[in-house]
């Protein structure tokens, strides 16, 4: 195939997985809602993963194809673009100021930030282990517990209702997140494809294009939750996608299959996604809105940060 049709089949695959994730994400919700879980935890946690399955997926497959940067990249590039593009846009697509909880915001930027620090510390050698990989893992599984322990506590309901349906909605999830792992593996592919025929490295090109086209999914939710009034979920679906790149996504693929990653490019992409989220905390979390000021130092961010990799 030559480099335009790979283009295609990018555009293709990261249009059939936002597909699929917002299908997956959709039934994933019900669940939620059925079982009464708190709706940013919600978001943090189960909607989080579902959208984050295409990031998830790349990981394990460039793993297994010995391509450590293409994971690397975009995971990494992942945090930068859900907080920069991503939390930029939302104040454009509501026309109006979100209000945010700051203990919320600043929990997960800090969270993520101790994510990106630890991974940074062992991206210097090079490679990631399956040592490194347990080590994110457990910064992931840490900072969860974490969240549930210190997040907003569960809404008191009246009676035990029993959660008719849950089942159905978790098949169908389950579902949809295996259509998004096919289309994840097409993606991978493409991007190997391209960064040949372009010469252009691999990590730079996931951090930057396949972030966008795995971001596609949270852009999604946001969108349709924001419209239909679900801030906490869409702000948690943010944040916690952030934490979950940082630390799960980019640790399950090197856990099964150790990978060889551009140690330099690594620590460079990570120190952009660090500064991100510092930016997030102090914009949103600290100011305790976001709004189109804060969506604006967002978006000027994300285009800023195309210049550090020249």
């Amino acid at each position: 195939m030559t480099t335009v049709l790979w283009i295609l089949a990018a555009v293709t695959s990261a249009i059939a997985m936002m597909a699929a994730t917002r299908f997956a994400v959709g039934h994933a919700v019900a669940v939620a809602e059925k079982l009464r879980l708190p709706p940013f935890l919600v978001g943090v946690t189960l909607v989080a993963l579902g959208t984050d399955t295409p990031e998830i997926v790349n990981s394990v497959v460039s793993s297994y194809l010995g391509h450590g940067d293409i994971n690397v990249g975009d995971s990494i590039g992942s945090v930068f673009t859900q907080g920069a593009l991503v939390l930029g846009l939302v104040p454009f697509i509501v026309s109006s100021a979100v209000r945010v909880k700051r203990r919320e915001v600043l929990m997960f930027s800090a969270l993520t930030i101790v994510a990106l620090g630890v991974g940074a510390f062992l991206f210097h050698d090079g490679g990631v282990s399956r040592v490194d990989a347990a080590v994110l893992l457990s910064v992931w599984a840490i900072a969860t517990v974490v969240a549930w322990r210190y997040g907003p506590a569960t809404p008191p309901t009246a009676g035990t209702p029993a959660p008719r349906g849950a089942l159905l909605h978790a098949v169908l999830a389950l579902l949809g997140l295996a259509a998004v792992g096919g289309a994840a593996a097409v993606l991978v592919q493409a991007i190997m494809s391209i960064s040949a025929g372009l010469g252009v490295p691999e990590y730079v090109l996931s951090f930057f294009g396949a972030a966008v086209a795995t971001s596609l999914p949270e852009l999604a939710v946001e969108f349709t939750a924001l419209r239909k009034g679900h801030h906490e979920i869409a702000l948690g679906d943010v944040l916690g996608s952030c934490l979950i790149d940082a630390s799960l996504s980019v640790a399950v693929g090197p856990l099964l299959f150790p990978t060889a990653i551009t140690a330099a490019l690594a620590l460079q992409g990570a120190a952009v996604a660090l500064a991100t989220m510092v930016l997030v905390g102090a914009l949103i979390g600290i100011r305790g809105k976001l709004d189109r000021a804060a969506g604006a130092v967002l978006l000027i961010a994300y285009l800023g940060a195309y210049f550090s990799f020249m």
